[in-house]
């Protein structure tokens, strides 16, 4: 019998050019979706034939609502090897196999420096003005060297963002919940007893947490409160680290002095959204993980879950 295979929110139309996804005809034959469908309705007529869900990273929510109108679905890879959008209980329940891929954090990591250095120097400004024949020298940017970088984070991207900014000659400390002496020690960086000690000393502090119950807006009006003046935020991480009315209005008022934004609550995010029209916010849709390199990984080891699954010897499985 002949499976179909859907994978969803390719929005550059090239998932199907990043592995060979024919070696798995005349078996499953697989077809890409561009345009993200937030419609239920909408995406329940997509994928009603769909026996193989191919997503990438949070971009559609797989939820147990939309799981039980799906009767054909038995498998489901996701990119990375975490996906909080997948229900894997009702996947578990209605016997679904669920599989991701690698992620290298190097791409997020080059990303996030990308954003800091676009906000701190003031480039997508300076680049527009250039483009429209506006002012010539409009701006006078940060100086990263001798800054305090606080990272919120320091696990494998965190301890990546500690590297470089030590070769800036930037004092570097963090802070988490789990974070030892040890691990600070080993990366070179200051460990600060509170949060709130780290927001106050820091220049520019950059988020590098997993999104958890703990962790959810860990940065609210009363935590953005103790950050320098004149500091600078940066988030790749997860949106939902930050109360995002209250970053907002920090924002506005100028409590805080810019931020520099990789992700969102609603994504794609809204028309009308303020952060498509702040002074002092650089962002970007979502492109930390969306590299040559992770894209490459994330569809060669799809079309190797999904042989491996049809060969019932499941590979990167999320559900043990």
């Amino acid at each position: 019998m002949r499976l179909n295979c859907t994978l969803l929110d390719d929005y550059q139309n090239i998932a199907l050019s990043l592995a060979d996804w024919e070696s798995l005809q005349p078996v499953v034959t697989s077809r890409s979706l561009q345009q993200h469908i937030d419609e239920p309705d909408q995406l329940v007529e997509q994928l009603a034939n769909s026996d193989i869900l191919v997503v990438m990273r949070e971009r559609t929510a797989i939820d147990a609502a939309l799981i039980a109108r799906l009767p054909a679905l038995k498998l489901i890879v996701t990119s990375g090897m975490r996906n909080a959008a997948i229900d894997l209980a009702a996947c578990r329940e209605r016997g679904i196999e669920v599989c991701g891929t690698s992620s290298s954090s190097a791409p997020p990591m080059e990303l996030t420096w990308g954003l800091l250095l676009a906000l701190a120097r003031r480039i997508t400004d300076e680049n527009q003005a250039l483009r429209t024949n506006g002012p010539w020298q409009q701006s006078l940017g940060m100086t990263l060297q001798g800054k305090t970088l606080g990272l919120v984070g320091l696990g494998k991207i965190g301890s990546a963002m500690a590297k470089v900014a030590q070769a800036f000659d930037m004092k570097v400390c963090a802070w988490s919940q789990n974070l030892t002496a040890e691990r600070a020690a080993e990366c070179g960086v200051t460990q600060m007893p509170t949060l709130q000690a780290l927001l106050a000393n820091s220049d520019v502090v950059s988020l590098h947490l997993v999104l958890s119950d703990r962790t959810r807006n860990l940065l609210d009006a009363s935590t953005l409160a103790h950050m320098k003046p004149g500091a600078l935020l940066v988030n790749t991480s997860r949106a939902g680290l930050v109360d995002q009315s209250a970053m907002v209005a920090a924002l506005k008022s100028g409590q805080l002095a810019g931020a520099a934004l990789d992700v969102f609550e609603t994504e794609p995010l809204p028309a009308d959204h303020p952060l498509r029209n702040l002074p002092n916010v650089v962002a970007t849709p979502h492109l930390g993980y969306v590299a040559d390199s992770n894209y490459q990984a994330y569809f060669a080891q799809a079309v190797e879950n999904i042989a491996a699954w049809l060969d019932n010897k499941p590979l990167r499985s999320l559900l043990k």
